[in-house]
């Protein structure tokens, strides 16, 4: 007989109301913050100067994200659940504060760390959580909200920022952020429950480690700043190469790690399911130059142009909103290969349809597409979240593989944008040229989540058959044998 798994009801998780916008309002604080700095930073450049370090921006922020989100659970050990979202707002406010008032674009830099590592916090918080304060039939829809949040982050961040730009307003866009952070963090202690702090639980951090994937991260933030094609690949290089030792730190540590340990077990379905949401979160990366190609192709007015680029979030963010509801074993199976496979045919369409001079209506025919291709990130990644959090039966190692979902992602963010870049620069000078090797490029990625995604999937049967197996040679079911 198939087998389907509990799934609550959209008013059920509305019971858990407050402990819900707490989760998915962290994550969103993050995601909103990426874009409408992005949105933000032409200007504040023209005001305290320091254009050579512009791009750093992005980087500090990112990688000191990264950092977080790699902390999350020993931070919830030493803290808890209350302190530990605390102290996430409050470092994300105060970097805030000192973006506002930055006199030089140093001290800007100072603050965008501050905001990175609170966003990543936030966002490691937000999907560790998912597993320990609700119950276990609402993971999917608990999921599906939080992921739902960097879709709209994408969306809210460029319109807020460009808002605030339009008038010269950037230190007021900033300030901005901090009391809403202050407002969100008067609502954990009311509706997060404590957990308790248990110093002797946190692990020692793993310092090797983390520092081969700052270091991977490092290197892939600045080769998407490089223009020179053969450093930009020598420095995804670097961060490949570190990766592979990162992975080999990791699989050789006894009990220090930063993944959790089924993810370096033979059999073990995790492993393919993090790359799997590694190839689906990476294609979120061609909007960053979806606008670019729509003035420039399509010969759109900016705002307009501005759709484009949240169009694939906006699919994102509503399919998986729906695809929550699933509840057959072989519904889910097929929405995680369907998911990537939708992706890539997406990307694939929108290349074929790029044309120098374009006439509106082919440009209009743009966005069903790139909403098509993002139903397909948003079909998946809510059951892909639940996977790597039941991979495990052990409690412990199921926080920890709900809190790294975040780091995956985040990385994904950093390593999509650099291969944007790269794929640009190969693909020019022609517009048309950079359009079509950069969507063709992020098609043959998501096309890889396929393949990956078939093996978590075999892995995952065999592992359910195995545990049925077990059931009925159990005498009395599931009864334990006394």
């Amino acid at each position: 007989m198939e087998s389907s798994q509990s799934v609550g009801s959209w008013r059920e998780l509305g019971r858990h109301f407050g402990t819900t916008m707490v989760l998915a309002g962290g994550v969103l604080v993050g995601a909103v913050n990426i874009y409408l700095a992005a949105s933000l930073l032409p200007t504040a450049v023209a005001d305290i100067g320091g254009e050579r370090l512009y791009a750093w921006n992005m980087t500090v922020f990112l990688i000191a994200q990264v950092v977080a989100t790699m902390l999350v659970n020993r931070t919830l050990s030493r803290c808890g659940n209350v302190s530990s979202y605390l102290i996430g707002f409050g470092v994300f406010a105060a970097g805030s504060v000192v973006c506002a008032a930055s006199p030089v674009v140093l001290v800007l830099l100072v603050g965008r760390g501050a905001q990175g590592f609170g966003a990543g916090l936030l966002t490691g918080l937000g999907f560790a959580l998912i597993h320990s304060v609700l119950p276990r039939r609402l993971w999917v829809r608990g999921s599906a909200l939080i992921s739902a949040m960097f879709g709209l982050g994408n969306f809210v961040g460029p319109a807020l920022g460009g808002f605030f730009a339009q008038f010269g307003s950037w230190r007021l866009a900033f300030v901005v952020l901090a009391p809403v952070s202050g407002v969100m963090a008067a609502f954990v202690p009311r509706v997060l429950p404590r957990s308790s702090r248990t110093g002797a639980e946190a692990a020692p951090v793993p310092i090797g480690s983390l520092l081969l994937v700052v270091g991977a991260a490092g290197a892939v933030s600045i080769a998407g700043l490089l223009s020179d094609q053969m450093v930009m690949a020598a420095f995804i290089a670097v961060a490949l190469a570190l990766i592979v030792t990162f992975v080999r730190t990791e699989k050789r540590a006894r009990s220090v790690r930063i993944l959790p340990h089924p993810t370096y077990q033979a059999g073990s379905a995790l492993r393919w399911v993090y790359l799997t949401m590694v190839f689906l979160a990476s294609g979120v990366a061609v909007e960053t130059f979806l606008p670019l190609f729509s003035q420039r192709l399509g010969g759109l007015p900016p705002v307009a142009a501005g759709f484009f680029g949240a169009a694939l979030s906006l699919g994102w963010s509503a399919s998986q909103i729906v695809s929550s509801s699933a509840r057959r074993e072989r519904t889910l199976r097929w929405l995680r290969v369907a998911g990537p496979g939708l992706l890539a045919a997406g990307l694939a369409v929108l290349a074929l349809l790029q044309r120098r001079d374009a006439s509106l209506l082919a440009v209009i025919t743009w966005l069903p597409v790139l909403l098509l291709g993002g139903a397909g990130i948003g079909l998946a990644m809510p059951h892909l979240s639940v996977a790597a959090m039941t991979s495990t039966a052990d409690e412990q190692e199921g926080e920890k593989a709900a809190a790294a979902i975040a780091t995956v992602l985040t990385m994904s963010t950093a390593f999509g944008a650099a291969l944007a870049g790269l794929l640009v620069n190969v693909g020019g000078p022609s517009m048309v040229a950079s359009a079509r090797c950069l969507l063709f490029g992020f098609a043959t990625v998501s096309v890889l989540g396929v393949l990956t995604v078939l093996r978590a999937n075999r892995l995952t049967q065999s592992a359910e058959v195995r545990r049925e197996n077990e059931a009925e040679s159990t005498p009395g079911g599931d009864a334990p044998v006394r």
